[in-house]
């Protein structure tokens, strides 16, 4: 299904008519949040924290495991990294921009970036090739992993800057609206957790631009499509960062991996 939905700038201020949107369908796709220049600048500083995590065959960041793979020339490559904001400025500096902190309301009172907490800020790196391991996602919620983490459930909304332009080949986020309004039972049971990539009657396309806002509610049934085209055509690069409520639970090099993060291998 594409993407057929109104897109908005993003302010330092949300307008009621933007909460009242994400509100209602747990999404919302900004335009133009940052310029080229700046994706350019961002996806050279992944480069240099990869090339460190690489030559020091980093395993593991904060308790969450590195996910590595091959690029299209054989190389090994990161393709999910955790917490990069805490290894470069340049990734680090984007969270200051106070457009971003105009988004925490839409979580409730006391939200927060989970820069220290989760995963902190997560860059994904998709390429469809031989060698890669990180094509797609399957269906899940976020929901679940406040259960993994043996709390209650608490609003976590995911904040996506888009590194690059994604078409419907691309594969790419394909989301549910509305199901942030899910009891408990369709959160834990609509769908087999990371098993299932099927395509939904109800799902709606994720289709940004290089330099795109996007914020969709971690409760949310979510999924990351395959790239139908294969080579340099496929490459795409996000970075999530999650803004969460509760209780404050920061992580360290001391962490241990969250029990589901083991069998990170059905996450392709």
């Amino acid at each position: 299904m594409a993407s057929s939905y109104p897109t908005f700038t993003l302010s330092e201020k949300l307008t009621s008519e933007q909460i009242e949107f994400f509100n209602t369908h747990g999404f919302i796709h900004f335009k133009n949040f940052i310029e080229k220049s700046t994706v350019s600048a961002i996806i050279r500083a992944s480069k240099q924290v990869e090339r460190n995590w690489v030559s020091n065959d980093i395993k593991k960041v904060n308790g969450v495991p590195i996910k590595y793979g091959k690029d299209l020339d054989g190389e090994k490559i990161v393709q999910r990294f955790a917490f990069i904001n805490q290894h470069h400025m340049t990734l680090s500096g984007l969270l200051l921009d106070p457009r971003i902190s105009a988004l925490l309301p839409l979580a409730g009172a006391g939200s927060r970036l989970g820069t220290e907490e989760k995963d902190g800020m997560v860059f994904n790196h998709y390429i469809n090739g031989p060698d890669s391991s990180f094509t797609k996602m399957g269906w899940h919620t976020d929901g679940l992993r406040d259960i993994f983490y043996g709390g209650k459930l608490n609003p976590m909304l995911n904040v996506g800057i888009h590194l690059s332009t994604q078409k419907e080949a691309n594969g790419g986020l394909k989301i549910i609206p509305g199901t942030h309004k899910q009891s408990v039972y369709q959160l834990l049971f609509r769908k087999k957790y990371f098993l299932d990539n099927k395509a939904d009657k109800d799902e709606v396309s994720i289709l940004p631009e290089a330099g795109d806002l996007t914020i969709h509610d971690g409760r949310l049934w979510h999924r990351v499509a395959e790239s139908s085209i294969r080579g340099e055509e496929s490459r795409r690069r996000v970075i999530y960062i999650p803004i969460i409520a509760g209780k404050y639970a920061p992580k360290n090099e001391n962490s241990p991996t969250v029990f589901y993060q083991r069998f990170a291998g059905i996450v392709k």
